[in-house]
C-alpha cells in the first residue's frame, strides 16, 4: 500500500491516490474528516486554519463504503484557492502585475528549490514544499488506519515538548501506551498532562509576542502490533529504516529515535535490552520495552514507540535576513500566513505515515488481495506463534 499526493498549497486541490488496498475493507470518511480536523487544530496555528475547514470527497475505488481493490482518489478542495485564481492559475500568460517571491525564507526550501528548478520565483517552490500538502497524507492515511483497526492496530500520539515547556515522565516508555487519546485530543496542545499543556501554551503565547516560532517533541504509539512484522535479512525489511524514513518526509522533522533512542547509548547493554518472558496469556513477551517495540527491524509484539522532533517553523513575524535574488541586496525574508506552532498537527501527520509503513508491512507479510483472506492469515499466524511459546 502506497500513496502519491498532488497539489498546491493555494491550488484548487490537494489530491491523493492510494494504490494496493485490498478489497472489502470498510472505509469511513467521518474517520477520515476527523483525523483533517485533529490535524488543523491546535494551539499556536495561524490563519490559514480559520479559512480551511478540510473536508475529504472520494473519487474512486470505493463503493457502498467498501473499498473494490483499485486505487482509491481522495480530494480535499482549498477555500483559500478564489484569492489566488490569478496568482496561481494552472493555464494562461502570467500577470503583468504579478508580485514574484524572491526573498527566500532561511530553513525552507525555497532558494534550495529555486536554485535546483532554474526558476525566479520562489513561489514556485513554496507552494508545494509548504506544510499544507501533508492534509492529503492524513486523508490517504485514513485507508491505511482503517485498514490497521480491522486487524485490532491502535495508532495514536501525543507532544512531548514545545520549545523549552517539557511533558516530564518518570517511565515513558512504560506510561505512554495507557495515556488515554481523549485525554490528549482535549488538551490544546495533545499533551495528556494538564500542569504541562499549560506550560506549554505559556510558551507559545511568549513566542507569538516575540514574533519567534517554536519546535518540539512528540510520541508516536501503535498498540496491537503482532510480532515479527518486518524483516531483518535486506535493509529494506527492517522497520526502522522504513518509519526513519517515513517521518523524516515529513517537513520540518529533524530528529527519530525508537524507544529509549539516544538515551541508550549512554547505559550499559543490561539496562538497555529487554528481557524475555514468556506467559500464558500473551505467549512470548518483554518484562520491559526500552527498544521501543522493534527488534532486529521487526516488531516484538510490545507497544511500538517513536519519538520525533520538529524544528521551529522558517516563517517568522520577524523575519530573519536573506538575500533578495533580484538584487542581491541584503533584505527581510518574505512572510506567509503562518503558525506560531504546529508540533500537534505534525504529531497527526506522523501517525499517518506511521499506519502506511505498518499497513504496508501486514499485507507483505499476509497479502493484499481482500480482507476476508487477510483476516484469515491474520489468525492464522497469532495461533501458530502461541503454540511456540507453550
Amino acid at each position: 500500500m502506497h500513496y502519491i499526493t498532488a497539489g498546491e498549497s493555494h491550488g484548487p486541490a490537494l489530491t491523493a491516490i492510494v494504490d494496493g488496498v485490498p478489497a472489502g475493507l470498510k472505509v469511513s470518511l467521518r474517520q477520515i474528516d476527523s483525523d483533517l480536523a485533529r490535524r488543523q487544530s491546535g494551539y499556536g496555528r495561524g490563519g490559514r486554519q480559520a479559512i480551511e475547514k478540510d473536508h475529504a470527497e472520494i473519487l474512486s475505488g470505493v463503493r457502498f463504503g467498501k473499498t473494490l481493490g483499485t486505487p482509491i482518489a481522495l480530494q480535499i478542495r482549498n477555500r483559500d484557492w478564489e484569492n489566488w485564481t490569478e496568482r496561481m492559475a494552472p493555464l494562461g500568460d502570467v500577470p503583468d502585475e504579478l508580485v514574484r517571491e524572491v526573498t527566500p525564507r532561511p530553513g525552507h526550501a525555497d532558494l534550495v528549490g529555486a536554485l535546483k528548478t532554474n526558476t525566479d520565483d520562489c513561489r514556485n517552490i513554496l507552494e508545494r514544499a509548504s506544510a499544507r500538502e501533508t492534509a492529503a497524507r492524513v486523508a490517504a492515511a485514513g485507508i491505511a488506519r482503517e485498514f490497521l483497526a480491522d486487524l485490532g492496530v491502535e495508532i495514536f500520539s501525543y507532544v512531548t515538548r514545545i520549545g523549552s515547556a517539557k511533558f516530564v515522565e518518570d517511565e515513558p516508555m512504560l506510561a505512554a501506551p495507557d495515556y488515554k487519546p481523549l485525554d490528549i485530543e482535549m488538551s490544546d496542545v495533545r499533551c495528556p498532562d494538564e500542569e504541562a499543556s499549560e506550560a506549554m501554551k505559556a510558551a507559545i503565547d511568549a513566542a507569538r509576542d516575540a514574533g519567534e516560532s517554536l519546535g518540539g517533541t512528540f510520541r508516536v504509539v501503535v498498540l496491537g502490533l503482532l510480532p515479527g512484522i518486518g524483516g531483518y535479512a535486506t535493509p529494506s525489511e527492517r522497520l526502522t529504516s522504513r518509519i526513519g524514513a517515513a517521518l523524516f518526509s515529513i517537513p520540518a522533522i529533524k530528529g527519530v529515535e525508537f524507544g529509549k533512542g539516544f538515551a541508550t547509548a549512554s547505559e550499559v547493554g543490561s539496562r538497555v535490552h529487554d528481557p524475555i518472558i514468556q506467559s500464558s496469556k500473551d505467549g512470548f513477551s518483554r518484562s520491559s520495552n526500552n527498544a521501543g517495540g522493534l527488534e532486529g527491524g521487526m516488531t516484538t509484539g510490545m507497544p511500538l514507540i517513536v519519538t520525533a522532533a520538529m524544528k521551529p517553523i522558517p516563517t517568522l513575524a520577524n523575519p530573519l535576513t536573506t538575500v533578495n535574488m533580484d538584487t542581491l541586496e541584503v533584505e527581510e525574508a518574505s512572510k506567509e500566513r503562518s503558525d506560531v506552532c504546529a508540533v500537534p498537527a505534525c504529531a497527526v501527520v506522523a501517525e499517518s505515515e506511521v499506519a502506511f509503513v505498518l499497513a504496508n508491512a501486514y499485507l507483505e507479510r499476509f497479502g493484499d488481495a481482500n480482507m476476508t483472506d487477510i483476516r484469515a492469515a491474520v489468525k492464522a499466524y497469532r495461533q501458530r506463534i502461541k503454540t511456540m511459546s507453550r
